[in-house]
C-alpha cells in the first residue's frame, strides 16, 4: 500500500490501482477526494467532513462510495442514493479492495461543558489505523502503522505518548498537524521519537510511503 499525506487529517491510500481517501475536511486540499474509488470519514467536524470535497470526489467517479457514521452520513446520502453507507463500531466491510474494521464510539473530551459527538476510527488491512478525532486503541489488533493525530484543542502531548505506548504500532506517521506552527514541531518530534517507544515520522502535505 502507498500512503499519500494530504494535509491536515486527510490521507489517500492506493493499492492494486485503487485508492481510498480518509476524511478529506475542510483544512485538505479542495481535491482532496478527486481520484478516490471509496471515502472514509470519521465525524461531523469541518476539518474532518467537508461536502464540497466529498461531493468533488464522487461526482468525479460515479462508482466511488462513502463509507461513514450517522451524522455524517444524513447529511450527505440524498445527494448520492445508495453511494452512502452508514457504520459503527465493530462492523467490518470492504471498500475499494481494502477490507475495513471500525473502532471507537465518541469523539475525544474537548471540554467537560462541550457535549461529545459520535465519532469512528478505522482500520485497514488490519494493518493501517486512522482513529479520528479520539484516542482508540483497536482491542485485539495489531497496527502496523498508526496515523497519530498529534495536535489538537483535545489532546497534550503526554496522551500522544502514552498513546503511542498503548497501541505499540511498527510505526506511527502524524496527522491532524495543519495547526501546529513549524517552530514547535521539532519539539513535538523529539519528545514522541525520545519516548513513544516506536519509529515515529511526519510526512508533508503531498508525499508518501509505502506502509502495511
Amino acid at each position: 500500500m502507498e500512503l499519500t499525506k494530504k494535509t491536515h487529517a486527510c490521507v489517500q491510500i492506493t493499492k492494486d490501482g485503487r485508492t481510498l481517501v480518509i476524511d478529506p475536511g475542510g483544512f485538505s486540499e479542495t481535491d482532496a477526494a478527486v481520484g478516490a474509488d471509496a471515502i472514509l470519514v470519521t465525524h461531523e467536524h469541518m476539518d474532518h467532513f467537508d461536502q464540497a470535497r466529498l461531493r468533488a470526489g464522487m461526482e468525479a467517479n460515479p462508482g466511488a462510495e462513502i463509507w461513514t457514521l450517522a451524522s455524517v452520513a444524513e447529511q450527505i446520502s440524498a445527494a448520492f442514493p445508495g453511494r452512502v453507507h452508514t457504520v459503527g463500531e465493530g462492523d467490518t466491510f470492504t471498500a475499494a479492495g481494502f477490507e475495513v474494521e471500525v473502532h471507537g464510539q465518541l469523539h475525544a473530551v474537548i471540554h467537560p461543558d462541550i457535549p461529545r459527538i459520535t465519532n469512528v476510527g478505522f482500520l485497514l488491512d488490519g494493518s493501517v489505523f486512522h482513529p479520528g478525532d479520539a484516542l482508540t486503541v483497536p482491542e485485539g489488533r495489531t497496527v502496523d502503522t498508526l496515523l497519530l493525530p498529534v495536535h489538537a484543542p483535545w489532546n497534550k502531548v503526554a496522551e500522544i505518548i502514552d498513546y503511542v505506548r498503548e497501541v505499540a504500532p511498527r510505526r506511527a506517521v502524524d496527522i491532524h498537524d495543519s495547526l501546529l506552527q513549524d517552530h514547535a514541531r521539532p519539539i513535538y518530534d523529539s519528545l514522541i521519537d525520545k519516548l513513544g517507544g516506536t519509529d515515529h515520522g511526519r510526512l508533508a502535505p503531498g508525499t508518501g510511503t509505502e506502509v502495511g
